[in-house]
């Protein structure tokens, strides 16, 4: 799915009123990597958003550098991060040229892909970009035995002169979600709504190992209750390259 402009403006406030904290995942990101690559010094941020991320790991790792597929959320995190690269490219065929200490893909970006296929394709792609003892995170969205069907979601943004509504209803299309992220936006000039639809991979657990081992990883799995500070993260999958 590509994120809507009026929808990655909106983003990174939106996901703030619900608890997000950026700053804090990224501080949380480094220390992960520190502690299974200790001399770790650049790092590719996969799906990179509007960028939250990459601002405070720009500050711990010496060469950072962005992909998004998204032209809306691109734009987001070019003007957020001047002197830092951002590429446009698809997880599942971009090249750099490079490789890092470090890969990260973030908030189930992931599950984006339309298959185990693209699943296995897309890692394998992350793992070319990575130094031998390179370390990979990534955050899956919900396994299907999580997932619950119909589920309603909503919250209120309020501001100076501005009203913010965003309502979310997520239902299972066999192997995968589709859910529906309506905004209401209420100003000085009146109201304005617009609507995205993302459809995400309902990928199992052992789908994303598979994935991982496929590409030459050894890998871990951390459960959200050994993620404090992360209330809607379902886990994060930490992979080495051998």
């Amino acid at each position: 799915m590509e994120y809507g402009s009026d929808h990655a403006e909106l983003y990174d406030l939106v996901f703030a009123s619900r608890g997000r904290d950026p700053q804090a995942e990224a501080e949380s990101l480094t220390s992960l990597i520190r502690s299974r690559f200790p001399g770790a010094k650049s790092l590719l941020d996969v799906a990179c958003g509007t960028g939250a991320h990459l601002e405070t790991l720009a500050g711990h790792f010496r060469d950072v550098e962005g992909l998004e597929y998204s032209p809306g959320m691109l734009r987001v995190a070019e003007r957020r991060l001047p002197g830092l690269t951002v590429h446009p490219g698809d997880m599942r065929t971009f090249d750099l040229g490079r490789t890092f200490d470090a890969v990260t893909c973030m908030f189930y970006a992931i599950a984006e892909v339309g298959s185990p296929e693209e699943l296995a394709v897309s890692v394998s792609r992350m793992v070319e970009h990575l130094n031998p003892g390179g370390v990979l995170i990534l955050e899956p969205w919900f396994f299907p035995d999580k997932f619950i069907d119909g589920y309603v979601g909503g919250h209120m943004v309020t501001e100076a002169g501005r009203v913010i509504a965003r309502m979310t209803h997520s239902v299972r299309q066999c192997s995968k979600t589709r859910m529906q992220i309506k905004f209401v936006v209420a100003d000085a000039s009146g109201f304005k709504e617009f609507t995205d639809v993302l459809l995400t991979s309902l990928f199992t657990r052992e789908e994303y190992e598979a994935a991982l081992r496929c590409a030459g990883f050894s890998t871990e799995f951390l459960p959200d209750s050994e993620l404090p500070g992360r209330p809607h993260s379902p886990g994060l999958f930490i992979g080495i390259r051998d």
